[in-house]
């Protein structure tokens, strides 16, 4: 056999340990630790600036108490703190401080090198059974459901018949659940019965009597309704998933989980304050269009009176506004939302993109209402301290304060409607960039399709993941100590080398979990831990391979060889049929089954590269240019 069998080319060599040092780079940050942090956060109204974050530091120093540092990263400003219990007292003291007009959260923040951070080099996330946080299981109002389904079957109801020119009297919601269409005559209610069993077929149509009057009654059909609920929940879920992330408060990869039919579990890793994950959750910011009733609009707000099927709203200056009953379209179509800034005058917009249905009804409403207002009007439902007469929280049986929901209802436009609209149109009347970027921001992540109530909350204390981290990095240890001492005793030199892989082997596991910022649960661990063991595995089968070459009576060289060449496919096919199940796992579990899942198919991926390419590099380097009477393994 040739003599360089058993060397790599430069590049090769140079290769690896180009992976192996970027992998050490981003695996490093997770040797820091962090720091307990008050995160103070900005609300629709206000904003983090220098100014605020002085009068921050300046409280805490008035307080007495001592921080590590102070930044402003991403609109939000983060104080840091040596320990928990100063942690506690600043939030308090800040809270204070500041008042109402900022969301002041306790937080952990990495205590991760700047020069790391400037790479974008941050540690893993850990899941809530290792960091702790909040649980909630929250219930979906169906009721709501139904009635806003059947507005909305009301209204096609009504463009039905005008179409087919089928003359009605009304179209009204039934007292109980379902529309009632009432009719002059039987010839007509036939007419309209046999079109809408055709277009509407979602629908169970019956022919009743109110009266003198002629009617159908619609419901919607069992197995339609089954559905609605199911895509209304999982559009809440999609929601409340674009909502947390976007949020960029320290909640990252919530879990987020259907339960039952109405009920949606959400679990938020590393947050401690449950006040502040109700109030992530309570953002519901949404868009809903009305017309101005440019009839009786002098008349209500002279009087405050509202006329029937009319409603008072208020524009952002305070000046009362009587808006139509009717909602044209709302933020439920909504495709794509954008801030920028007006051509001709400069000040900030948000640009709008609706689906097909929202610019059918936007281009048919703006062509039959030209020279009319259409007003814009911006809905939030806030969670907000409740407080007794004298200003003192008040609290509920386990101590914790009581939050109150709170619907805030603005107009904030109402342009007079030019010229037919389409598909894209644009919000003006901002107060600056900020608001036209958060406006985006909560249109972009959607409205909720249904309201939602926290049935459940509960606090997962770190004290348990703490714990389970100690647990499992302990058995991490013991069973690396136990595989390094027998690699040595067993294999001798090709042992070290088999240990350096299981080493390398962690590292780029970890860099790799760490750059694409995945969430370490228990059962990541887990995963992690059957790595190391398929990876040992690996090793001890190349080693066998040798001895047995060794064995045959082949020279040490030759044996090197071939058993790196003959182990490769054993190797290989293991470890594919693992990472096939691992995939499978992947995409049919849930929750912790896709983190153990998850672990374990990047832990195959490193375990391929060290134990076959990393491990006979070293070999190569160790044994590759030496003439050996006989190999140490």
């Amino acid at each position: 056999m040739p003599r360089n069998m058993n060397k790599y080319p430069v590049w090769k060599y140079l290769l690896i340990l180009a992976i192996v040092l970027v992998g050490a780079i981003y695996a490093l940050p997770n040797l820091f630790g962090e720091y307990p942090a008050v995160q103070v956060s900005p609300t629709r109204t206000t904003k983090i600036d220098a100014a605020v974050l002085a009068r921050i530091e300046q409280t805490l120093k008035d307080a007495k108490l001592e921080y590590l540092g102070a930044d402003i990263e991403e609109g939000s400003a983060r104080v840091r703190f040596a320990d928990t219990e100063l942690q506690l007292k600043a939030r308090e003291r800040v809270a204070r401080e500041l008042g109402e007009g900022f969301t002041v959260a306790l937080n952990l923040v990495p205590a991760t090198p700047r020069w790391l951070d400037a790479i974008s080099a941050r540690p893993m996330y850990l899941g809530l059974d290792l960091r702790g946080g909040v649980h909630f299981l929250m219930q979906v109002d169906m009721r709501a459901v139904l009635k806003k389904s059947e507005e909305s079957v009301s209204s096609d109801l009504r463009r039905i018949l005008q179409k087919e020119r089928i003359r009605y009297l009304t179209v009204v919601r039934a007292e109980g659940s379902g529309v009632e269409v009432r009719f002059r005559d039987g010839e007509e209610r036939d007419k309209a019965r046999a079109v809408l069993r055709k277009e509407l077929p979602d629908l169970e149509v019956s022919e009743i009597m109110r009266g003198a009057e002629f009617a159908l009654a619609a419901h919607f059909k069992e197995q339609a309704l089954i559905g609605k609920a199911q895509r209304t929940l999982e559009q809440n879920m999609l929601v409340l998933r674009r909502r947390l992330t976007d949020e960029q408060l320290g909640v990252t990869e919530p879990v987020i989980q259907q339960q039952g039919s109405d009920r949606i579990v959400v679990q938020l890793p590393g947050v401690q304050d449950t006040a502040k994950a109700k109030a992530i959750l309570g953002r519901t910011a949404t868009l809903e269009i009305m017309l101005v009733d440019e009839e009786n609009n002098s008349r209500a707000v002279a009087t405050g009176y509202a006329p029937p099927g009319t409603k008072l709203y208020k524009m952002r200056d305070g000046r009362p506004i009587l808006l139509k009953g009717g909602v044209i379209y709302s933020g439920e179509n909504i495709e794509e939302a954008g801030p920028g800034f007006d051509s001709q005058t400069g000040r900030p917009i948000v640009s709008i993109t609706l689906d097909a249905k929202g610019a059918g009804i936007n281009q048919r409403v703006t062509g039959e209402n030209i020279g009319k207002r259409m007003a814009v009007i911006y809905i939030e439902i806030k969670s907000d301290p409740k407080f007794d007469a004298e200003g003192r929280p008040v609290l509920d049986e386990q101590g914790r304060q009581v939050r109150e929901s709170r619907r805030i209802e603005e107009v904030i436009t109402a342009p007079v409607i030019r010229s037919q609209l389409g598909k894209r149109f644009q919000i003006e009347g901002l107060e600056g960039t900020q608001e036209a970027n958060e406006l985006a921001l909560l249109l972009r992540a959607g409205a909720l399709a249904a309201p939602v109530s926290i049935v459940e909350e509960r606090t997962v204390g770190p004290s348990l993941g703490q714990e389970n981290i100690e647990q499992g990095i302990k058995a991490t240890w013991i069973g690396l100590v136990a595989v390094v001492v027998f690699m040595i005793v067993y294999y001798r030199a090709f042992g070290l080398i088999a240990n350096i892989s299981l080493f390398l082997n962690l590292v780029l596991l970890v860099a790799i979990l760490s750059i694409f910022q995945a969430t370490l649960t228990l059962p990541g661990i887990a995963g992690i831990l059957l790595t190391l063991g398929m990876a040992v595995d690996a090793n001890v089968l190349i080693n066998e391979r040798i001895r047995e070459e060794l064995r045959n009576g082949n020279s040490p060289q030759a044996s090197i060889h071939a058993g790196f060449q003959k182990a490769f496919a054993t190797i290989a096919d293991a470890n594919i049929t693992t990472l096939i199940a691992a995939v499978m796992l992947f995409y049919i579990g849930t929750g912790p089954i896709k983190g153990f899942a998850t672990t374990l198919s990047i832990g195959i991926l490193t375990t391929m590269f060290t134990a076959v390419m990393c491990s006979r590099a070293m070999a190569n380097l160790a044994f590759g240019s030496r003439r050996l009477e006989k190999l140490p393994v």
